[in-house]
């Protein structure tokens, strides 16, 4: 598949490189030739310096020839416009990132459609929905819902005082395995586990499971569901504004922001919540907020280390439920080893988000980012696939990988060692970052 990404800002790189590692033809556009020249040789991609808005230069990257026209500057009429050009030059599909959540309505929409928008990518409603799902099942550090909620990815983060801890997979204390352990996430790296694999204190667990069983894996790991009523926000960020504009009707909302005139423009817009002046990095200044009063603290300032630091504060106080935006991507690791809740990250949001616009153009495989270092892949299987050749325990399946459940007929199943693949199943794949398309023979 041919795509094309239109700048070569944090989002567009961070993209170019994770489509780089499925071998796709990627080539990334943009007018500033010191952001391209940051891509290494290490990446499987091209790099071509011209401005996104030129039919020279769309004409000369071959978009006529494209499957997917990506337009991720940070300036949506930009974006826009260069779908626009890309569309009418001959791509198939174009996507643009949009920072205004009046081009999401139905009526607008159609009208972008028309000109040659078929897409669009607004980083901060995703982080939104991210808040609010990490909300409302806050036992959790991360949720992830694959074929439409048949089937889920849960992650959690186990202490000294759980069942789990210091046994192998093969021997943990339960009647019933209603669910697969798909990754653990220790220290700095994510280990596809084996039978043989232990869980260790203070690991991140992540499990594969189906709606029905969500309670047994909840209480097998010691959590309790929390009703949350009360978020305090630090920082006036566009994720702020576009969560409290969504969910203020849910959840009684007050947000610290330390400059002034930001505060006033919020209090415009958001009249059903509370904005105070201040600096949320102030010890005291959340002590005069009642921190400890509250059921949620997310902290989404434009900077990470404020966040992250934040939050552990929060969690001092006593906070049950916390969330950080963590932006820079080399912070998300050592984030993660942190107890401070839930991390979002809206580089990894948009990246999971067009992977899934990638399906509509490749029925055979859907991808949804659950790490930072990982991802889920559903693939489908082909007639005659190795894959199919023997039960799953007699395959010799590569490291890196696990099988954690297959959708057959509309119907979703564990996968286990005595399981067999069939063609036409849809295979839940758990694997590193950049190992996909070595599995795929596999499955072809």
């Amino acid at each position: 598949m041919k795509i094309v990404i239109a700048g070569a800002g944090e989002v567009g790189t961070h993209l170019a490189k994770l489509l780089s590692n499925e071998e796709q033809d990627i080539i990334l556009l943009d007018s500033d030739q010191s952001r391209l020249d940051v891509i290494n040789d290490n990446y499987n991609l091209m790099t071509w310096n011209g401005s996104t808005s030129s039919f020279e230069t769309l004409r000369d990257v071959g978009v006529a020839s494209s499957d997917l026209y990506i337009a991720v500057t940070p300036f949506e009429t930009r974006n826009i416009t260069s779908c626009a050009i890309a569309k009418r030059l001959g791509a198939k599909k174009t996507m643009a990132r949009i920072d205004n959540h009046e081009f999401l309505k139905d009526k607008n929409g159609r009208i972008l459609k028309d000109i040659g928008v078929d897409n669009l990518i607004y980083p901060e409603d995703l982080a939104a929905d991210e808040i609010a799902r990490s909300l409302a099942h806050n036992w959790a550090s991360y949720w992830g819902e694959l074929h439409d909620g048949k089937l889920l990815l849960i992650g959690v983060r186990l202490h000294n005082d759980n069942a789990l801890i210091n046994h192998k997979l093969r021997d943990l204390p339960v009647k019933t395995h209603d669910f697969h352990v798909a990754a653990i996430k220790r220290n700095n790296s994510t280990i596809i586990p084996g039978g043989n694999d232990e869980i260790l204190y203070d690991d991140t667990v992540y499990f594969i499971t189906t709606p029905p069983f969500v309670q047994e894996v909840m209480e097998l790991c010691g959590k309790k569901k929390r009703v949350i009523r009360k978020a305090l926000i630090v920082g006036g960020s566009r994720i702020t504004v576009r969560f409290a504009t969504r969910f203020h009707d849910k959840y009684h909302i007050k947000i610290i922001d330390n400059d002034r005139e930001h505060c006033e423009e919020m209090a415009t817009m958001l009249p059903d919540c509370e904005i105070v002046l201040g600096d949320g990095r102030d010890v005291e200044v959340l002590k005069e907020n009642d921190v400890d009063q509250y059921d949620a603290f997310l902290s989404l300032t434009d900077s990470s280390e404020t966040n992250i630091l934040t939050c552990m504060s929060a969690k001092e106080f006593g906070v049950p439920k916390t969330v950080a935006d963590v932006e820079n991507l080399q912070f998300v690791s050592q984030a993660e080893n942190l107890n401070i809740g839930t991390i979002i990250n809206k580089k990894i949001l948009a990246s999971s988000h067009i992977f899934q616009i990638l399906l509509d153009a490749d029925a055979s495989t859907a991808k949804c980012l659950a790490l930072a270092d990982a991802e889920v892949a559903e693939m489908l299987v082909r007639p005659g696939a190795k894959i199919t050749k023997a039960l799953v325990k007699d395959l010799r399946l590569p490291p890196g990988m696990t099988l954690a459940a297959m959708v057959r007929d509309n119907q979703v199943t564990l996968v286990g060692g005595n399981t067999k693949i069939e063609p036409g199943d849809f295979v839940v794949v758990f694997c590193l970052n950049g190992t996909i398309s070595k599995l795929e023979k596999w499955f072809h």
